[in-house]
């Protein structure tokens, strides 16, 4: 058994894509768009990966993402191998059992439950679709005034716009609804959907629903064969929403935010 660390984005590709649905994230860091943020850490037997975890490291607090295959003991000692290379404080989306293993060197904070679901049914989607505008670049004040109304601490990244993979609803020349990406990667034909949000005055006439089913449609037209997004456990409308789309589970896991001991 042996800790290395990869640089081959083929050797990555190949054992993410045996469960894609669960690694749209990590798949998509592999485009150039990402790659140089991005840190790969594989758990090998006789020559064999059998664990691949992520460091990413372009935002201000960086994420470790750590699905683990089985087996799990594998990513457990993975992460032991490489927790010197860690910050000192980062994001975690792991295996909810790998708490454990990182407990012992940092502590867990907000810890919550979350879904990995993957669109498993595009046959739904047209059935949904509103008309949806491209926003790129030239809108980011006005999309950043927008989050601060209706979505504040989102996960935004204003050169994600360049990816012109952000669509939004204006009603009266504002902007009432905006759906992005996380991770888009034509080359490696994943994307991960994001900063889904709607004013608080107008939720639940179906305008997020129709947003997010018009960049699905709008990302499978790019040849995209993996679309997945992440959404908390204990959120029973937004899962209700996205089953109506076609999204179905393909792995559980945590969120928390780790600081060392």
């Amino acid at each position: 058994m042996a800790f290395v660390e990869l640089e081959d984005r083929n050797t990555i590709a190949a054992f993410l894509r045996r469960n894609a649905h669960a690694h749209v994230y990590e798949l998509g860091d592999l485009d150039d768009f990402d790659w140089p943020h991005t840190r790969w850490f594989g758990w090998t037997r006789d020559g064999r990966l059998e664990q691949i975890a992520l460091l990413y490291t372009a935002p201000a607090v960086p994420v470790v993402i750590a699905i683990a295959e089985k087996p799990l003991g594998a990513m457990a000692d993975l992460l032991r191998a490489a927790r010197d290379l860690l910050p000192p404080v980062l994001h975690a989306h792991v295996t909810a059992p790998l708490l454990d293993t990182l407990a012992e060197r940092w502590r867990i904070e907000a810890a919550r439950p979350h879904l990995k679901l993957a669109l498993m049914r595009s046959d739904l989607l047209a059935g949904y679709a509103v008309p949806v505008e491209i926003l790129g670049p030239a809108d980011l004040d006005e999309i950043e005034t927008f989050y601060a109304a209706a979505y504040p601490g989102t996960w935004f990244v204003p050169r994600m716009l360049e990816t012109g993979r952000y669509v939004g609803i204006r009603q009266n020349g504002q902007l009432v609804c905006v759906v992005g990406v996380h991770v888009y990667s034509p080359t490696w034909r994943v994307a991960a959907l994001g900063n889904i949000a709607t004013l608080p005055e107008l939720r639940g006439q179906g305008l997020a629903r129709g947003t997010c089913a018009a960049l699905c449609l709008l990302l499978l037209a790019d040849g995209a064969e993996t679309i997945a997004l992440n959404v908390q456990a204990d959120n029973a409308a937004a899962l209700q929403a996205y089953a109506r789309l076609g999204f179905e589970a393909a792995a559980v896991y945590t969120e928390a935010t780790l600081v060392a001991r």
